[in-house]
């Protein structure tokens, strides 16, 4: 992976691409004040240098949710008996293989995970946490916390101007 400092103009274009990334190339490069070309080259060396991840489609929940029948999203608190390093690595491999997991933190103090799970209803739900929670033996304890209502979901990282 390429080592960049990124310049102001960087800063503008990846804040421009996490608003939208499916925008033209002409677009993206009129909305910062820079040419076409060097706009996709900008964005090229972005990638390479792995400050852009990935462009995804981020989808609306809870039309998603309509259209299937069904939508739960659950904020989960999990923690472990031992936390040596393995046993961390170990769950934490097991959760993130799970279709479920949008999001999977270790956290400190207190839980030793937070996870954000999104399945299409209860009994999913339920066939999730045992996967992953009661089948494990060193799982001490899990406390869910099940959404009425989002009010804010977003990707964007707050990116201001380097000083």
């Amino acid at each position: 992976m390429e080592e960049i400092n990124p310049d102001a103009i960087d800063w503008q274009l990846l804040d421009q691409l996490q608003q939208d990334a499916g925008r033209s190339n002409q677009a993206l490069a009129e909305a910062v004040g820079i040419s076409p070309p060097t706009c996709l080259r900008r964005v090229r060396r972005l990638q390479e240098a792995g400050l852009i991840e990935r462009q995804v489609a981020i989808l609306d929940a809870d039309r998603v949710a309509a259209l299937r029948g069904h939508g739960l999203t659950a904020i989960v608190e999990v923690s472990l008996d031992r936390q040596d390093t393995d046993r961390l690595a170990a769950f934490e491999r097991r959760a993130v293989a799970e279709a479920g997991v949008q999001q999977c933190y270790r956290v400190s103090p207190g839980p030793d995970f937070m996870l954000v799970l999104q399945v299409r209803d209860m009994p999913d739900y339920l066939a999730l946490a045992q996967r992953l929670f009661t089948a494990d033996a060193n799982v001490r304890n899990v406390r869910a916390f099940f959404s009425q209502h989002r009010a804010c979901f977003t990707t964007r990282l707050p990116l201001r101007p380097p000083p």
